[in-house]
């Protein structure tokens, strides 16, 4: 069975609700993410951040949880980590620390890694298997963004990524672009979107029925968190 990881990368965001500090907002979405990924089933999961970031990773990851620590906040940078490990490079910053948080400091050897936005604190988590699922037969996935607006949800890959593969930036790459930098249109599997919190009407795209997103739902409702 292949060994699969799944990144939460921990970007920057650039909108807040009208009377929420930034700061406790992209707190509380990082922290729904990473509890969402704690439930999936047959998967690895971890954080990446740059080190500017790494106070947001030690407020938000469980114990044990893997940190990488990567020179940008995209997921070129978390595939370079990744491969960088599984070759016996340790990724800058992701050693020591990790040992530090009680971490798991083995080589990954993975074969397969998503990475996934952190503003999408309702994203259910089949969501996820979908994005992972096609690299049984094709070597990277991406996932849109529902709702307009450009970026992407996420992306996956087989490890090593093929060389083809362009820069990526979650909050501006599109669907299409990856695509036309295949050898072919079909090696880029487009599975199922989900909706990011990056303005305004994101908040009313919210779903309510989906489990979890406790801290979130607690900042907007003025509970403490």
């Amino acid at each position: 069975m292949s060994r699969r990881v799944v990144v939460a990368l921990l970007g920057s965001v650039t909108w807040s609700p009208p009377g929420i500090d930034p700061a406790r907002w992209r707190t509380a979405l990082a922290e729904d993410v990473v509890d969402l990924l704690a439930t999936l089933n047959e998967v690895e999961t971890a954080v990446a951040v740059t080190a500017r970031d790494r106070w947001l990773a030690d407020a938000v990851v469980w114990p044990g949880t893997q940190v990488y620590e990567v020179t940008e906040p995209t997921p070129n940078a978390v595939f370079a980590a990744l491969a960088g490990e599984s070759a016996g490079h340790e990724p800058a910053g992701a050693s020591a620390q990790g040992r530090a948080a009680g971490t798991d400091d083995r080589a990954t050897g993975y074969d397969q890694v998503a990475v996934v936005v952190a503003d999408a604190p309702d994203l259910p988590g089949l969501t996820l298997g979908k994005l992972l699922r096609p690299l049984t037969t094709r070597p990277v996935a991406v996932a849109p963004v529902e709702g307009g607006g450009t970026g992407l949800l996420g992306v996956a890959a087989r490890l090593p990524v093929p060389a083809w593969l362009p820069g990526l930036d979650l909050d501006t790459t599109e669907p299409a672009e990856v695509r036309r930098a295949a050898p072919s249109p079909g090696d880029v599997a487009v599975t199922a979107g989900w909706h990011r919190m990056r303005g305004p009407a994101d908040l009313a795209a919210l779903d309510q029925a989906v489990e979890g997103w406790e801290a979130t739902r607690a900042l907007l409702s003025g509970r403490p968190v």
